[in-house]
């Protein structure tokens, strides 16, 4: 952990560096003790700037604020870096999982090669009535999947609207008679 704290145009008290160092040092409980970290403190009007930048893993990490104390500037800040690696963590663990799961389906997929022709997979939706212009509408609005089964209001009977592979227009299927 490496900390280097800069005052412009003004000199910093042992008690601000003291109070800064002890702060980010506290940061060390998320990333480890492998970071570096820059503190600029200066004064621009009648308010105090602080900010703070966190180097670590590759990943560049900066908070400015600005308050009439320093030390809730350094607050502010440390509460703002705190957010954004608990952000970067969240996101590296998922892809880690999602990684993983892959390469366990994979591998499942490898061991499922001998099975044909059976239903190995069953998804469940709930069917709600709607019109077809109403079921357009929340199917543009899903990003995540790519048909919807729906009751038509005219008809009571089962029909799916579904995304076609240009992403801008839509199929639907109905039932004969």
């Amino acid at each position: 952990m490496n900390i280097n704290i800069t005052g412009k145009d003004f000199e910093l008290t042992d008690s601000i560096k003291n109070y800064i160092d002890e702060k980010v040092s506290k940061l060390s409980k998320y990333i480890g003790d492998d970071f570096d970290a820059s503190a600029t403190l200066k004064i621009e009007g009648n308010e105090q700037v602080a900010e703070i930048r966190i180097t670590f893993s590759g990943e560049v990490i900066k908070a400015v604020t600005a308050s009439k104390d320093l030390y809730s500037s350094v607050d502010k800040d440390i509460d703002i870096l705190e957010g954004q690696i608990r952000k970067i963590k969240t996101k590296r663990d998922r892809q880690n999982m999602t990684e993983t799961i892959r390469f366990q389906d994979s591998q499942n997929s490898q061991d499922e090669i001998d099975v044909e022709g059976e239903i190995i997979k069953t998804i469940y939706y709930s069917v709600k009535p709607l019109t077809a212009e109403d079921a357009k509408l929340i199917l543009e609005g899903d990003s995540k999947n790519k048909f919807l089964p729906f009751i038509d209001v005219d008809t009571n009977k089962v029909n799916v609207i579904y995304k076609l592979k240009d992403g801008k227009n839509f199929g639907l299927l109905e039932p004969e008679a």
